[in-house]
């Protein structure tokens, strides 16, 4: 071979091999892709899980499959998750429970920080504290002066011991010193299903999950947990306008896959994932909700989860909850 044909030859080697990585990344994914999250179906995580794989599924040509594994607070899934192959295949859907759980269980079979590598914050939504609508306390003031009245007589439903809804609903308690009765369910839609039949009296839930209840009559509003009032029930008082300050549990949910992940297909995902969320039909389905559609960086979803476990490190410590 002459120089300029080995020249040639070498160039065009080294070519394929840098040309290789953008190969495999823009391969992926070649078959179905999992979103895995700890909550059933009807929860505030499926509704979004669905928007968002829907389109994921177009833009990739392969089915997005929501899979469901309720149980030990969100628990159950996110273990699954860890312990799932590092191939992308499986995108873990997070929630403020993880955060709340490293500190009120005494032992996971997970590590939040350790078993997964971040993609985005994909988005935020306030608490909102629903009532059947012939509850005695209109607002929370009146909810307050009924529950001191009656002590241990009205409850608050949860997804489980362990989630922003029962946590919340701890702090509520410290914050006002009123007596009320946690009832713990597998997941939020079996509690509403009790709530609207007038089982249990209260819950603190996602906005996403409880709009359609709101909407439907079938439950009313009393407050919200953000600092500012949601967009999307610009009438319903935030608790620190009724009177609990600095009252404020916003929830999330945000994209993880198993650590080991290879780089290129993580950044495929956020890619890929940051532009679903950016599509306006997305955001309007979502804020139509009360979710806030976020969509930023791995390392800043990453200092993002830090800050959250701290935070509510503090909040459980203050409400004293506890789960084995």
């Amino acid at each position: 071979m002459n120089p300029k044909s080995l020249f040639c030859s070498l160039v065009a080697s080294f070519a394929t091999i840098a040309a290789a990585p953008a190969a495999a990344e823009t391969s992926w994914p070649t078959k179905p892709v999992m979103i895995l999250f700890g909550f059933p179906p009807a929860s505030a995580t499926d509704v979004i899980a669905r928007a968002v794989g829907q389109k994921l599924q177009e833009k990739w040509g392969q089915p997005v499959i929501i899979d469901n594994r309720p149980g030990a607070g969100g628990n159950l899934g996110s273990g699954l998750a860890a312990r799932a192959q590092a191939d992308g295949y499986t995108i873990f859907f997070g929630t403020v429970a993880n955060a709340i759980s490293v500190s009120l269980y005494a032992k996971l079979n997970y590590d939040y920080l350790k078993d997964f590598a971040p993609i985005t914050l994909v988005a935020t939504t306030p608490l909102v504290l629903v009532a059947p609508p012939d509850l005695p306390a209109k607002d929370v003031k009146g909810l307050i002066a009924y529950a001191k009245a009656n002590p241990g007589k009205l409850n608050f439903g949860s997804g489980g011991v362990g989630t922003s809804n029962h946590l919340a609903g701890e702090l509520f308690k410290s914050a006002t010193a009123t007596d009320l009765v946690h009832v713990p369910y597998k997941g939020t839609p079996a509690a509403y299903t009790d709530l609207m039949s007038g089982k249990i009296d209260l819950m603190w839930d996602n906005i996403v999950a409880a709009t359609p209840h709101l909407k439907s009559g079938k439950l009313k509003a009393i407050a919200v947990t953000s600092a500012q009032r949601a967009p999307s029930l610009p009438d319903v008082p935030t608790m620190a306008e009724s009177g609990v300050p600095k009252f404020e549990a916003v929830s999330w949910i945000g994209a993880l896959v198993p650590a080991g992940t290879p780089k290129e297909i993580v950044n495929k995902i956020h890619s890929d994932l940051v532009t679903v969320l950016r599509m306006p039909e997305v955001k309007d389905q979502l804020a139509q909700s009360g979710a806030v559609v976020v969509g930023n960086t791995p390392e800043q979803f990453a200092s993002w989860n830090r800050d959250e476990i701290a935070k509510w490190s503090k909040a459980v410590q203050l409400s004293g909850a506890k789960a084995d």
